[in-house]
């Protein structure tokens, strides 16, 4: 669009602790408490997802902060028990206790990820309800795996609240390249094999194109590739961040 600003693009992978990425990315001898610093040379953001199963210590969040230069963003990706467990519903100090770890990150803290569970259904209650009980200080991400959720409905209630709709590839489920916020969040799950394929140049050079026609007041867009098998992740953020290149 003529006189449109180009978004900020973020681009990284969707984890970087990874012992089979020794010697595909990190040299063999480098120790695993240089490698943060070994992938931020590379890239400018990381999206955490070992938070997802645990609540990281308040050293190892401080440590990530202190190692990562200024530029650098974290998206964290929020725990299960909120997200499959308690399902939005019934948190208690859940939220409170999670952001409290998050917020250490401090600058450094990027876009909290919701991934819903694939049998969770749509309830835009639930949604709702859980979107107005949220600190407004943050950015919010919703990746719906139920199909029932990817409805204009649910995007307009994301919209209310200026929370972001994950836009995502997988088999056999691909969501519809959406804005609800002022920013993006694109995450790639591998599109032959789940976490285990590698997207070609053309695939990529594709969304390339789809990504640019992302809505007209998005500042920034945050790239993830959790396809984290051969590193094949590492392989696709440098190509597509190349490719958004201006």
């Amino acid at each position: 669009m003529e006189g449109k600003i180009s978004p900020k693009y973020y681009v990284g992978c969707s984890g970087w602790h990874y012992d089979h990425w020794r010697g595909l990315y990190y040299p063999e001898g480098l120790p695993k408490s240089k490698w943060l610093q070994f992938y931020a040379r590379q890239f400018t953001t990381v999206e955490l997802n070992n938070s997802f199963y645990r609540l990281p210590s308040e050293k190892a969040v401080t440590t990530w902060r202190e190692l990562a230069p200024d530029n650098f963003v974290f998206a964290v990706k929020v725990s299960r028990f909120i997200t499959h467990i308690k399902r939005l519903r019934n948190l208690g100090s859940a939220v409170e206790n999670f952001l409290s770890r998050a917020r250490l990150l401090g600058k450094k803290l990027g876009p909290l990820l919701y991934q819903l569970p694939p049998n969770m259904k749509r309830n835009d209650e639930v949604l709702e309800n859980f979107l107005s009980s949220l600190p407004q200080k943050y950015q919010y991400v919703f990746e719906f795996r139920h199909e029932s959720w990817i409805d204009d409905a649910v995007f307009d209630i994301l919209r209310r609240y200026n929370a972001g709709l994950c836009i995502f590839d997988m088999p056999g489920f691909t969501c519809p390249l959406v804005a609800t916020s002022d920013f993006a969040y694109i995450r790639f799950h591998g599109s032959g094999s789940l976490y285990s394929s590698c997207y070609s140049d053309e695939e990529l050079s594709h969304w390339t194109k789809r990504i640019a026609r992302l809505g007209q007041d998005i500042k920034v867009v945050y790239i993830y590739f959790n396809n984290d098998a051969e590193a094949f992740a590492v392989k696709n953020a440098i190509t597509l961040e190349k490719f958004l290149a201006p």
